[in-house]
């Protein structure tokens, strides 16, 4: 069931007990509020936490999240810059997929798409997202439905296939006009993410460049730069990159899917519930704790050992670097 879900001017107040907390790398980077604010709540994007002023955040359609190629053969990917938020996710070969997630606004294309992992199935279920996709092996689909995961695939509205590029990555899809055939209630989807403040982040320590590794090899490799931070081997055109205020690493488990691909590979299934590890870099500066998840469906919540750990309101890249196999470095 979607429901009222906290905002940014809330978190504030929620924040005052990490503030109280000890550990140094637990104290706070700012000055705490004052006991007697009254700030009134504002409305707030579910994908970001950023305020949305006098913008609707109940709208006529879900989250949509397309599944986009993460490879040379991607190259220029369309519609990042636009998203609201990014899943970076292990695929057979060693290579990633990405999970790009549109509710605020929606770009005019998007794509490369390409086909549904079960993985998927945890990363959109939080926010009961519609998965946009080129389509999926017979098992995913039926664990999608079985889950209650809308999708709509490649043959549906707004799917188009670009001369220039040859297939599979020539397929793109006009994400209004598949909007049209998705709508929902036009209830605010959850927070995605526990979201805060600066102010009421931890001290962390310095890290302004990081390398993400996943099982096979691939790396994604960021660089803090003027307040955002920039993935330095994206194939996505410089203006058009998903430029993240955020990045938060979460170490998880990876099984068997039980089935190959075409190629013969085996199709790793990423198990984003549980708990783990995690790391959330912001403003140049690494903060360590915990993310926990029930089920499938379950919200995302961080700790940290002195209390819960909220993330800046703003856009978020997230990397589910598997337990084993993978690694993430830093300096």
């Amino acid at each position: 069931m979607r429901r009222a879900r906290l905002t940014v001017a809330a978190a504030l107040s929620a924040s005052l007990l990490l503030a109280g907390c000890g550990g140094s790398d637990d104290e706070p980077t700012g000055d705490e509020p004052t006991g007697d604010s009254q700030a009134q709540e504002e409305a707030t994007w579910p994908l970001t936490g950023l305020p949305a002023g006098d913008e609707d955040v109940e709208l006529e359609r879900p989250v949509l999240v397309a599944k986009i190629d993460n490879s040379s053969s991607s190259a220029p990917q369309v519609g990042l810059g636009d998203a609201d938020m990014v899943v970076e996710e292990l695929v057979e070969g060693g290579s990633t997929r990405l999970a790009v997630f549109y509710y605020s606004q929606l770009p005019k294309d998007v794509g490369p798409v390409r086909s549904m992992r079960a993985s998927d199935i945890g990363i959109v279920s939080p926010v009961d997202a519609v998965m946009v996709a080129s389509g999926a092996a017979g098992e995913t689909l039926a664990r999608l439905k079985k889950e209650g995961v809308e999708y709509h695939q490649e043959g549906g509205p707004g799917y188009h296939r670009e001369t220039g590029r040859q297939a599979p990555y020539n397929l793109f899809v006009k994400l209004g006009e598949l909007a049209e055939s998705a709508k929902q209630d036009a209830a605010r989807p959850d927070d995605y993410l526990p979201w805060g403040t600066h102010e009421n982040l931890p001290k962390g320590r310095k890290a302004t460049s990081i390398d993400a590794t996943f099982s096979g090899g691939h790396t994604t490799s960021w660089k803090y730069r003027n307040g955002t931070y920039v993935n330095d081997n994206s194939f996505a055109k410089k203006k058009d990159q998903f430029a993240p205020s955020n990045v938060l690493v979460l170490r998880v488990k990876v099984g068997d899917a039980g089935y190959r691909d075409p190629a013969g590979n085996p199709v790793p299934e990423t198990k984003l519930e549980g708990k783990g590890q995690a790391m959330l870099f912001h403003q140049g500066r690494l903060v360590r704790g915990t993310w926990s998840k029930d089920g499938l469906g379950g919200a995302l919540t961080l700790q940290t050992k002195g209390g819960e750990l909220t993330v800046p309101a703003g856009k978020t890249w997230i990397e589910l670097v598997p337990q084993n196999g993978g690694n993430v470095s830093f300096q």
